[in-house]
């Protein structure tokens, strides 16, 4: 993770597109096989469209649709779990600490969407 990250932001635009970046660097290690190549395209997508989402949140119109957005943001970073989980336990990693780290981020964010919608009930 880069030093940014580690300070954990409370700037929610920036916190979540240094999670994409790092995604988007780890994934750069991996052996390119044809299994890592699809998890990556997976994992490349949803970390991206979290925070493009809340993004679009924070532009929202409406309360109805600014909660659809981070619903959408929390649903991406759910499944950005999944896919850094599938290539860190499918791989004999060197850098697995870092994959941990990222499950971990993307853990936090999901939390972070969560009390948000609560908040906006």
């Amino acid at each position: 993770m880069t030093k940014s990250t580690n300070k954990k932001t409370y700037d929610l635009e920036e916190r979540t597109f240094e999670f994409a970046k790092d995604v988007r660097l780890f994934i750069k290690t991996l052996d390119k096989t044809i299994a890592n190549i699809e998890d990556s395209k997976q994992v490349v997508r949803s970390s991206g469209s979290i925070g493009a989402n809340y993004i679009e949140a924070n532009e929202s119109l409406s309360k109805k649709d600014f909660v659809f957005r981070i619903k959408i943001s929390r649903k991406e970073a759910k499944e950005s779990v999944y896919w850094l989980r599938l290539i860190n336990e499918s791989n004999k990693l060197t850098n697995s600490d870092l994959a941990k780290e990222l499950i971990q981020e993307s853990t936090e964010l999901k939390k972070i969407f969560s009390a948000i919608i609560e908040k906006s009930k």
